[in-house]
């Protein structure tokens, strides 16, 4: 895996994958690298849910994750812990199989969770919303 991150101007920089896939990092109007580690946390446990569920056969609809970190007080501040939540469109009969999907990321699967680990702990809470289906 590569990435190449230029400067830009101020506090602004574009990074780049090799696919040419390209994000901006800007500390003051844009996502900061902080936010894009939850953003990266959210993303890979939303790949291997929506993976896990379907090889399931679970029917769902929706999937939205909000990633909150607590920061330490002192430099440097590195989360103390995250929390995600998780909100889905499915029925309350699936809440067994989506919460092992979620244990199933978080614990087994995402490596950016594993990382994350390694100083934060990470929580999760679970809403299912049976409409919109």
């Amino acid at each position: 895996m590569k990435t190449t991150t230029t400067w830009k101007s101020g506090l602004a920089f574009d990074s780049v994958q090799p696919n040419g896939a390209k994000i901006e990092i800007n500390a003051t109007s844009g996502f900061s690298p902080k936010a894009l580690l939850l953003s990266g946390l959210a993303g890979c446990s939303g790949v291997d849910i929506v993976d896990i569920l379907e090889k399931m056969r679970v029917p769902f609809a929706g999937l939205v994750m909000e990633a909150e970190a607590e920061q330490t007080d002192d430099y440097p501040k590195v989360f103390k812990e995250i929390h995600v939540t998780y909100r889905i469109r499915t029925e309350e009969a699936n809440r067994d199989k989506v919460v092992k999907a979620i244990e199933l990321s978080l614990d087994k699967y995402c490596g950016v969770a594993a990382m994350l680990k390694k100083n934060s702990a990470i929580r999760y809470t679970l809403h299912i919303d049976p409409t919109s289906l």
